[in-house]
């Protein structure tokens, strides 16, 4: 039987709930991009601001974005490295690309090395 790989909701879930965890007075939130949704609704959001690419998570305090995918499958869009490649080069935000929630933690940790 093969084990069933995480969603990457799943894995998204899981990071954050350790995230807050081992942060808990660092906030971090996910940006509602991704995910199906009604017509009447995708066009709401569409028109009040949400953009097809941003990264799913905000660390406003590191100015850190964390692009969540799966542990196996997950590929980072168009749409995906042309936020990645603005956020850095634009706006002078870290980014991460991180396949699940190990992969987010070890790169989380590994980032707060070189910050500090």
């Amino acid at each position: 039987m093969t084990p069933t790989i995480p969603t990457e909701d799943q894995e998204q879930a899981a990071f954050v709930e350790w995230f807050r965890l081992q942060y808990p007075k660092v906030r971090i939130f996910a940006i509602p991009n991704g995910g199906f949704r009604h017509r009447s609704t995708a066009n709401t959001m569409k028109a009040t601001g949400v953009v097809k690419g941003v990264p799913d998570l905000f660390i406003p305090a590191w100015n850190l974005w964390i692009e969540m995918k799966r542990q196996k499958g997950g590929k980072v869009s168009p749409e995906q490295k042309d936020w990645l490649a603005y956020l850095e080069s634009h706006c002078g935000h870290s980014t991460l690309v991180c396949y699940g929630c190990e992969d987010a933690r070890n790169q989380v940790l590994a980032f707060r090395k070189t910050a500090t």
